[in-house]
């Protein structure tokens, strides 16, 4: 079976893949390629791995457009993703009203479960936040880090930690079996990212990555990306 090739940062993977029967029902093609480090997939792309869609930070698409990689026209946003915090299934609920309760939770965790924090979106933002929260070098040998979210929150779910966190965005939490979405970051501390898609000016099936634009974007598709974690609207 002939493929569209993707590559997407992991807050577009759940979503991908439950729209990808229904895709693959209308056009014959599978979807293959990579969900990982929003980072890692721009430079895949200027490396000339072959793709027909990039699903990508708002940032990080116009950059590549400007770069002459993507076609302008074709980009499309699917949605907010905000970072948050989670914790195993079973576990009690970690909540986060203000900076002073967020600190006093990554302190009280024996564990805290990341994506890459210098080329992930959520990853760079938990790096931040620890810095804000003047906690970095407390809880740094804490830190279990890994290439992208998907990962962390599935090492989280096998975590033998007594009080483990996870954050990561919400899109991978939700995805990911065995933990649960535990609550957002306080305004203070929050972060929620436009994704975009859009096709690379190389794509060779060009036309089946637009209809996959559209089933991503599309009205009838709205109740999914909630499902998923998105949330329609601005940057903030």
């Amino acid at each position: 079976m002939k493929t569209l090739s993707i590559l997407s940062g992991g807050a577009a993977q759940g979503l991908v893949r439950s729209l990808a029967p229904a895709f693959e029902a209308e056009t014959g093609l599978s979807i293959a390629g990579d969900f990982g480090a929003v980072g890692a997939m721009a430079d895949r792309l200027r490396a000339g791995v072959p793709t027909d869609i990039v699903i990508l930070t708002a940032a990080l698409i116009a950059k590549l457009a400007d770069e002459g990689l993507v076609l302008r026209s074709s980009i499309t946003e699917i949605g907010r993703v905000e970072t948050a915090l989670a914790v195993r299934a079973g576990d009690p609920s970690v909540t986060a009203d203000d900076a002073a309760s967020l600190r006093a939770a990554l302190l009280a965790a024996d564990a805290i479960f990341v994506p890459d924090t210098k080329v992930s979106t959520a990853g760079i933002h938990v790096a931040k936040v620890l810095a804000q929260l003047d906690i970095a070098d407390v809880v740094a040998d804490r830190l279990k880090i890994f290439p992208n979210g998907t990962t962390a929150m599935r090492h989280l779910a096998e975590s033998g930690d007594r009080r483990p966190i996870g954050c990561t965005q919400s899109t991978e939490i939700i995805s990911t079996k065995g933990i649960v979405l535990s609550g957002s970051l306080p305004p203070e501390c929050g972060l929620a990212t436009m994704y975009t898609a859009a096709i690379p000016t190389q794509a060779s099936s060009a036309s089946q990555a637009q209809r996959l634009i559209a089933l991503l974007t599309s009205p009838e598709t709205s109740a999914l990306r909630s499902q998923t974690g998105f949330v329609s609207g601005l940057t903030s």
